[in-house]
């Protein structure tokens, strides 16, 4: 697309080219920096999703920029069967920063989901009498593939792409002993997120957390914790089962691990790594570039102590949400660190996000009734009052 183009010519270009899946508005974004994104015509926005929090760091971090630079004039792409530098150092980062003992890089959180999936099926093969099922929680997000649609607990989702992928049993969410009864011998694994993120920000409470790791133990199932969205910072500790003293068996990471490139991971704790040669792979996994993607962005979070900053950014957040809500009807104010939502006094989340996107801020409703707030872990008390001024006047021109 030429430089000159103009945004009707790119919206015609987009609507020839570009299989529909999604409603998206008609402003074509082309550059970010920080908490702010400006479109074609040069309009400014406050960006509160980043990319489904995705954007760790914020749009184009100087020092990722920097870093991504320079490894594109040393090594873009090796092979998936050699080792690279780059790699070496992601791992050891990862692997000595948290509780788990091997790492597998993937790129998508769907993709390495999958993978501790498959782990744990094989693990429960060798190890638990050949069970294969996994237990996951009613409204829960674990990715787009067949398999991770029949993982999750979306209930749009329920009759979509028939026949499901069998071998996963749905329970209620922070319910111990909808968990405990649905635990049989075909078990081999719990699945669950610490916060249920795209079903709406619902938090795992400590006793929920706790009881599952108990539970694991006595039965010698495994416990699988999906942090796509909570690793990386996003709740105010590096990974989010720190805020539990609870470890898992498994971790998956993704979305914020790049700050915005793609990469993810999942990592295990060594007696649970069965696979072997040919188990496990991908063409893209463990490439360079995105190995100094997740290397630079967990150095800068531990060596600025980002998670601790989202930790006091997201207080602040929700103290103000509260305040706002005596003023406009909001309720349920909840969430951990820089993962917070809100509860609507009506179904018109889309219209509210609609509203603000107008004024200038981009924010999102996982359900109709709620609004979810996901920024950058670097964003500052001026951008969070920012939004709430705009959040106060979408929410009084919908009401």
């Amino acid at each position: 697309m030429s430089e000159l183009a103009s945004t009707p010519e790119m919206l015609s270009s987009a609507t020839e080219s570009i299989m529909y899946v999604v409603t998206r508005p008609e402003q074509v974004m082309v550059r970010g920096k920080g908490s702010y994104l400006w479109d074609a015509e040069g309009n400014r926005y406050l960006d509160f999703i980043q990319g489904w929090a995705v954007n760790s760091l914020g749009h184009c971090p100087p020092v990722l920029v920097r870093a991504i630079n320079k490894q594109m004039k040393e090594l873009l792409n090796g092979s998936p069967a050699l080792l690279n530098d780059q790699m070496i150092a992601a791992a050891d980062l990862l692997v000595k920063n948290s509780c788990l003992d091997k790492i597998w890089f993937g790129n998508s959180g769907a993709e390495v989901n999958e993978g501790a999936i498959k782990l744990a099926r094989k693990y429960g093969a060798e190890h638990l009498n050949g069970a294969y099922e996994i237990i996951t929680a009613n409204n829960s997000f674990h990715g787009r593939t067949l398999g991770l649609m029949s993982a999750s607990g979306k209930e749009a989702w329920h009759k979509l792409f028939e026949p499901k992928v069998p071998g996963f049993v749905h329970v209620n969410f922070n319910s111990l002993n909808a968990v405990v009864d649905a635990v049989s011998d075909r078990t081999c694994a719990i699945m669950m997120e610490p916060i249920q993120g795209e079903g709406g920000v619902y938090v795992a409470s400590q006793e929920f957390m706790s009881g599952l790791r108990r539970l694991c133990d006595e039965k010698g199932i495994l416990l699988i914790l999906d942090e796509v969205q909570t690793g990386a910072g996003r709740t105010g500790q590096l990974f989010g089962y720190q805020n539990y003293n609870v470890e898992p068996d498994i971790m998956t990471l993704g979305k914020g691990l790049g700050s915005g490139f793609p990469v993810a991971a999942f990592l295990a704790k060594d007696h649970v790594c069965v696979f072997e040669a040919g188990d496990q792979g991908g063409t893209f996994g463990g490439q360079p570039l995105a190995m100094t993607a997740a290397y630079t962005v967990i150095k800068h979070m531990l060596d600025k102590n980002i998670p601790d900053r989202a930790r006091r950014r997201g207080n602040f957040l929700k103290k103000k949400l509260r305040k706002l809500a005596k003023e406009t009807g909001l309720s349920n104010v909840r969430g951990t660190g820089l993962l917070v939502a809100v509860d609507l006094p009506h179904d018109q989340g889309a219209a509210v996000v609609a509203n603000a996107f107008d004024k200038g801020l981009l924010i999102n409703a996982p359900k109709p009734n709620a609004l979810r707030f996901m920024p950058a872990l670097t964003v500052s008390n001026a951008e969070l009052d920012e939004m709430l001024s705009i959040l106060k006047s979408a929410l009084l021109s919908v009401s």
